[in-house]
């Protein structure tokens, strides 16, 4: 309802375009005084630049050190300008814990703090990807399931059982279908018999629980919303498909914007195997005639046969049985495509029909379109002109070897279909790598600084962090120690590891290159310590931080994906290691070909794509230690490199400015004084 003075003579109704909100800085202090918090100076700047960008139409990006507080430094600028505009304001997040975050705290408390300074009450909504909700037609017409044949271990076949057991119980009470409500979660394989695809979707019109889908009903609710929560990938695929999955919108702000180059790559990769060939075959079944079937299920099984034996790794070129493969599927899906008729050809009455050969359409395109995108990845003589990389995966136990293609740069996908027509802003605590943005503007798009600090059509700001970092935290580098090999922790590190835990009385997280190398540590520690020692795997990782901050002298050990998953503040963490630079690995097919790319075109390979993928996940495994204004501690690095190596300014300079030293007495002695504290 809108709030309009007792006095006035507008109509109610007329009341939100007469309102002029207040001024952003007078919203953000009324935000700050209502949650009983103190006015930040890096908040206050953060906002005023958010605004000054939607204002201009220029786009920003603004690191905001842990503790500045950048959710309201956006959101409150975001709500000012969906009260003044027609269209919605897009918050875009890489992980479901922000999400959530955002509405179920963060919204919620804006809304109520800010609804009497307003036209009217800030209204918000969550909007994933379809694939994301129950689909009711699914779940009560029980369609064939794809997956069911690939299950041959009795106890996994059992377990998903289970999940699907639980899946029914819960799809009679949700009021979302959202499947993050399902907690513990289950798995892909139980999902996928109660969800759907955009491509496979009948449509609301034609679908018999169309007037109750969630899916539906999510986007209603964020087509009349003023802030719309989403993730990265449906922004970046609404964004390059010709559809809209989005509300109108003329603003949109990604948060953890470092993992957007990631997250819309993994959008936009395709995958092919035999699997996926059998599959379509199943589900073309008798809607077509079992002559144009067989011959895709020929293909496949030449497919399969050439998958079987061929070594895994990138394909520079393409070999000649492979591409008369590729185009032998490609043209067997094409032409069971044909055989399948009009797309709509008799379905009004039959909606079961109708769902039936909506799938086989979905999986028959997407593997005739992913051949031929296949196909036209060779199709250029240099290096430089190469769209895209191809690359063969391994099989393993749970699944098949297959293809996968991915492009080499997003930076113009984004530059034309992000950036082109709205105002974009990018906001991470790790933004700026080796002491600038460039690094990740490049990825984005974005061109670089011009040589007198300007840039074109963006700026870069960096508002600081409200810790005393050099007063807060030790930045220790192992300089004594060996180079980090290939086989495994030298006994080397594991004294190193074992004295600095030791003289912390445990409070530790370590934070490992590889998943082998953190069980190794664990294996090999656990005997020496005298202090409990976890290992991502041993438990959900939600129960393990848990127990982890729970219990002061625990120590938790874990990989990559633990790094920007951990916020644990006060004396539970008093000591981050980290066992080595977090270069990529030499033989990834995806950022080889990436850095090889850039050498062609004449830039830094090493430095712009293995260097800057270290910095960053540096940057946000150092950025575990400092969580809270009273946190003290060290962060270790054990690898020597960044003390020795050519590219060791670059890193460094990635990493929060904490005092630093590479003598392990000064280390021990100072984490002894923490543990006494």
């Amino acid at each position: 309802m809108a709030v309009v003075p007792t006095d006035s003579a507008i109509p109610a109704e007329d009341a939100p375009s007469a309102v002029e909100p207040p001024p952003v800085r007078e919203l953000l202090g009324a935000a700050v005084t209502a949650v009983g918090g103190a006015e930040r100076p890096g908040q206050v700047k953060m906002a005023q630049a958010v605004e000054h960008a939607i204002r201009s139409g220029e786009h920003l990006a603004v690191q905001a050190g842990t503790g500045t507080g950048k959710s309201l430094a956006y959101l409150i600028p975001s709500i000012r300008h969906a009260m003044t505009s027609e269209g919605a304001v897009v918050v875009s997040t890489a992980t479901v814990a922000l999400q959530r975050q955002l509405v179920d705290r963060d919204l919620p408390r804006l809304a109520a703090v800010l609804a009497p300074e307003l036209p009217h009450e800030p209204t918000f909504a969550i909007l994933k990807g379809r694939r994301n909700y129950l689909c009711r037609y699914k779940a009560a017409a029980g369609w064939p399931d794809d997956e069911q044949e690939q299950l041959f271990e009795p106890r996994e076949a059992s377990a998903t059982g289970r999940m699907v057991q639980r899946i029914q119980e819960w799809a009679e009470e949700t009021e979302t279908g959202d499947r993050d409500e399902l907690v513990p979660g289950v798995s892909e394989q139980a999902w996928r018999q109660f969800s759907v695809g955009a491509q496979e979707c009948l449509g609301a019109a034609r679908c018999p629980s169309g007037m109750e889908c969630f899916a539906e009903l999510a986007r209603a609710r964020a087509g009349e919303a003023d802030i719309v929560v989403t993730n990265h990938a449906l922004l970046a695929i609404d964004a390059m498909e010709d559809f809209s999955l989005l509300p109108e919108h003329d603003v949109v702000v990604v948060d953890e914007a470092h993992e957007l180059v990631d997250r819309v790559t993994l959008a936009v990769t395709r995958e092919l195997s035999d699997t996926m060939v059998a599959t379509a075959v199943r589900r073309v079944g008798r809607l077509i005639e079992q002559s144009v079937s067989d011959r895709l299920m020929e293909a496949g099984e030449d497919l399969k046969a050439l998958l079987a034996v061929a070594p895994a790794g990138r394909l520079d070129e393409l070999p000649q049985v492979l591409g008369m493969t590729l185009a032998l599927v490609r043209d067997a899906a094409a032409a069971c495509v044909t055989a399948l008729g009009p797309r709509t050809a008799g379905d009004k009455d039959d909606p079961e029909s109708a769902g039936l050969r909506k799938a086989a359409f979905t999986a028959l395109e997407e593997i005739r379109d992913t051949a031929q995108r296949m196909l036209e990845a060779f199709g250029h003589a240099e290096e430089v002109d190469r769209p895209e990389v191809v690359w063969l995966e391994a099989g393993t136990d749970r699944r098949p070897p297959l293809l996968r293609i991915a492009p080499l740069t997003v930076g113009g996908m984004l530059r034309e279909k992000l950036f082109g027509d709205r105002t974009v802003i990018l906001t991470s605590a790790t933004l700026v790598l080796g002491g600038a943005f460039d690094g990740l503007a490049r990825q984005w798009g974005l061109g670089p600084e011009n040589g007198k600090g300007e840039r074109a059509g963006w700026t870069g700001l960096d508002v600081g962090s409200p810790f005393d970092h050099a007063r807060s935290g030790i930045l220790y580098v192992a300089r004594h120690l060996p180079q980090p090999g290939r086989d495994g922790l030298p006994e080397a590190y594991l004294n190193e590891i074992t004295e600095l835990i030791e003289a912390a009385g445990g409070r530790t997280l370590g934070l490992f290159s590889s998943m082998r190398a953190a069980k190794a540590a664990t294996e090999a520690l656990r005997d020496r310590l005298g202090v409990p020692l976890l290992c991502q795997g041993d438990d959900s990782t939600m129960l393990l931080v848990k127990r982890f901050a729970e219990d002061e002298p625990t120590c938790l050990f874990g990989t990559l994906s633990l790094w920007q998953g951990v916020d644990v503040p006060g004396p539970s963490l008093r000591l981050v290691i980290i066992d080595r630079i977090p270069f990529p690995r030499p033989d990834d097919p995806l950022v080889s070909a990436r850095q090889r790319h850039v050498t062609a075109k004449g830039g830094n390979g090493f430095m712009e794509v293995a260097a800057t993928h270290a910095a960053l996940l540096l940057a946000q495994g150092a950025g575990r230690l400092l969580r809270g204004r009273h946190d003290k501690g060290v962060v270790a690095i054990l690898d020597p490199r960044l003390a020795t190596a050519r590219y060791a300014g670059f890193l460094r300079d990635s990493l929060p400015p904490f005092w630093p030293t590479d003598d392990p007495a000064k280390v021990r002695d100072a984490l002894r004084r923490l543990g006494g504290a």
